[in-house]
């Protein structure tokens, strides 16, 4: 559309007959055909037809009726009509619709009269408003709220035009007037907000004489006071008047309503910046926050408080645990904007309050009655790991609950905790050994390949004493179970040899193509059982704890050289912590063992897919190792490990340290800051750069110079020379 409109309504193009029928339907007597053919030839309207023939018709037969239907229609299709020509003078057919309009505001029924005065808030034709300005003025002593209300909107509508102050001169004193005297919430909302936009002063002059009864006037009406605040509060010459401003402001913080409550927060802190007035702000979008059920809102109430975070941390601070409120909400992408701003708010006075407030919540997740109680878990998990990460000090109290998630059926939640447990193992040495243990006895729990291969990088690089290499080598025993990993039985089928009699898990085989001799001299086909991971273990069964063997029988042979270098570098921990060779011996059959039987079910046809060649070298190395051990080789596994993950974990701090430097710099950066050259610190090209920086600020006039006087520019001499001799050059000139 090329012109403004103030209604929208889609509606298809019609044709020459449609216009026939609508003009036919409003010359007739039927009330219902009248409705309809107007409804059309308003949707007509607004999608581009013009229909010039129509306006006599409606003046004829449309303006005379008294349906209340048809009367807000045509208001409707007076609204949208080209009420100018060419030129810009106004219609002269115009002028048939005046006496109309003041009839209807002369009209006994209220509607008429309220309908007819919401439409010339849309009329900007002073000449077509000038007659009807008296009618307008008398409707403000109407009995009826509903006329009132509306007859103010007009007069602030007509006094906003070009040539309204012509019109209604006195408009400003006769709305103080009927404001004074008004009683309905929503004509003295009218009255206040055209006195603050065509009277300030006086609005200004109410509010501050009212100051003391603000809390008794109606949402509505306080709403207008605090928007008018905001306007007053710009210009300088309102400064005096900023305390009685901001006491009014805290006034209304009382308010039931939560609109004014919200409006009120964001005028406090464009009022004031003191940290008074920033804590109350912050107080009330945390009151909001706590009692909004509205998703929407609550994330809105969360920007705010993002905003007050970003320009005042340090009064932000105290009202962290309000905010923790929140994670209350069902909604996770809440529940992810309240811990992203609770962890910027983080400090040594109030970690250790929302560690506690988190573990609580972690708590809750085990129930199982939480809608995507596994993501909101996760989230939990990456929250208390960089609490920890931060203030070591609070990793004790929460590192010991966190480790009963390790069997998580959300693999990602699972293995947050685990990444978290090896970075506090490393970081935080007292808690290594509780820590040992408690992965030693949960080890079982572990369903998924992924964390279990973390949890056997930890076990194989903290599992320092005496004590705690045996019990890591013996819970990696007992989850593999018994070795082989297969048997093959009289009849000529393998079996799994950790299975009872009586099978307790539900297992697949697969038959290989190859034969085989038994002990008889018969034939027989081999086939082996493999376990899927998904198969239900009833818990406490041997089965429920033949994690690591279900892994690697489902074909995981990366797993399986993790537990092949692992229970190597603990064979060879238990060398140097066991005093008897015959204990170390024993110990180093056992780790081979695994190995072999590793590298026997690998190669064999008994499952789908062989081992791979990288997993083949790694536990084919492992198995030289433990033959024949160097001092070099030993210090390497034992020690070069460790190291190289704890010089990771350092350059990972290192670099979140720069980039939360870079951010502060980014944020807090000044018009009068130095700048920072980086092409100048090149070694090769700062000799370059050098002789250009001198070049330009010695001799700036010189090459303005040289510039309008392009064939001296041209020279080569200026460029071709050497950077000493264009330095030189430029300070003896």
């Amino acid at each position: 559309m090329d012109k403004p409109s103030t209604l929208l309504v889609h509606f298809d193009k019609g044709s020459a007959a449609m216009a026939n029928e609508i003009k036919a339907d409003l010359e007739g007597s039927d009330v219902a055909a009248k409705v309809e053919a107007m409804k059309r030839a308003v949707m007509l309207l607004l999608n581009g037809e013009t229909l010039p023939t129509l306006f006599i018709t409606i003046v004829r037969y449309v303006l005379p009726s008294e349906d209340h239907t048809i009367q807000k229609l045509l208001l409707l299709y007076l609204e949208i009509i080209d009420k100018r020509d060419a030129a810009g003078r106004v219609l002269p057919e115009m002028i048939l619709i005046c006496q109309n309009l003041r009839n209807n505001l002369q009209h006994p029924n209220e509607y008429i009269r309220g309908v007819t005065l919401r439409f010339l808030c849309r009329l900007s034709e002073p000449e077509v408003l000038e007659p009807l300005v008296p009618s307008i003025l008398e409707n403000l002593e109407h009995r009826h709220h509903f006329i009132r209300r509306h007859a103010l909107s007009a007069i602030s509508a007509i006094y906003r035009l070009p040539q309204g102050d012509q019109l209604i001169p006195d408009a400003p004193e006769l709305v103080e007037r009927a404001l004074a005297s008004e009683q309905d919430a929503s004509a003295r909302r009218n009255a206040f907000v055209m006195l603050c936009l065509c009277g300030t002063e006086r609005a200004v002059a109410y509010l501050l004489s009212n100051a003391e009864r603000v809390m008794e006037w109606p949402d509505l009406l306080q709403m207008a006071a605090v928007d008018l605040i905001h306007k007053v509060c710009r210009p300088p010459n309102h400064r005096a008047d900023k305390g009685r401003y901001i006491k009014i402001i805290l006034s209304l913080r009382s308010s039931p309503s939560t609109a004014v409550l919200y409006e009120c927060a964001g005028a406090i802190v464009s009022l004031s910046s003191a940290p008074t007035a920033v804590r109350a702000a912050a107080e009330t979008y945390c009151q909001l926050l706590s009692s909004q059920s509205d998703n929407n809102v609550r994330l809105i109430l969360l920007d705010r408080l993002n905003e007050l975070h970003t320009s005042h941390r340090d009064v932000m601070v105290d009202v962290v645990m309000d905010v923790l409120r929140a994670l209350a909400s069902p909604n996770l992408d809440v529940k992810r904007k309240v811990l992203d701003l609770v962890l910027d708010l983080l400090t040594p006075r109030n970690v250790e309050e929302v560690a506690l407030y988190l573990k609580k919540e972690v708590v809750k997740t085990q129930s199982g009655e939480l809608d995507k109680g596994g993501e909101y878990r996760q989230m939990l998990v990456q929250a208390i790991h960089a609490c920890a990460v931060e203030y070591p000090e609070v990793a004790g109290s929460v590192v010991h609950l966190l480790m009963d998630f390790l069997g998580d059926t959300n693999v990602a939640a699972a293995v947050d905790v685990v990444l978290f447990v090896r970075e506090i193992t490393e970081t935080n040495p007292k808690l290594c050994v509780s820590m040992i243990q408690r992965l030693s006895d949960t080890f079982y729990q572990i369903r998924a390949s992924r964390v279990c291969s973390i949890a056997l990088w930890i076990l194989g690089e903290y599992s320092l004493s005496l004590s705690e290499v045996e019990s890591a080598i013996a819970t990696i025993k007992q989850c593999l179970g018994d070795l082989p990993f297969f048997t093959i039985s009289e009849e000529g089928e393998t079996t799994d040899s950790s299975k009872p009699a009586q099978p307790v898990v539900n297992s697949v085989t697969v038959s290989s193509r190859r034969p085989v001799v038994l002990a008889d001299g018969t034939y027989a086909t081999q086939s082996a059982a493999t376990e899927a991971i998904s198969t239900p273990v009833t818990p406490g069964s041997l089965a429920s704890t033949l994690n690591l063997r279900s892994l690697i029988l489902s074909g995981d042979f990366f797993l399986a050289a993790v537990v092949a270098c692992t229970l190597t570098k603990l064979v060879l921990r238990l060398e140097e912590v066991q005093q008897s060779k015959v204990e170390a011996n024993k110990a180093c059959t056992g780790a081979l063992l695994v190995m072999t039987s590793i590298l026997q079910l690998g190669l064999s046809s008994y499952l789908p897919q062989p081992i791979d060649n990288d997993s083949y070298d790694r536990i084919v190395l492992c198995v030289r190792l433990l033959c024949n051990t160097g001092d070099d080789l030993r210090r390497i596994w034992l020690q070069s490990c460790r190291q190289s993950f704890a010089k990771m974990l350092a350059e990972k701090q290192f670099r979140e340290t720069e980039e939360m430097r870079a951010k502060a710099q980014i944020s807090h950066a000044q018009p009068d800051d130095l700048i920072d050259f980086y092409h100048l610190k090149s070694r090769k090209a700062s000799k370059n750069y050098l002789s250009v920086v001198a070049f330009a600020l010695w001799k700036l006039p010189h090459f303005l110079w040289l510039v309008l006087n392009w064939q001296l520019a041209l020279q080569p001499f200026y460029f071709q020379a050497s950077n000493s001799k264009c330095i030189t050059w430029c300070l003896a000139s």
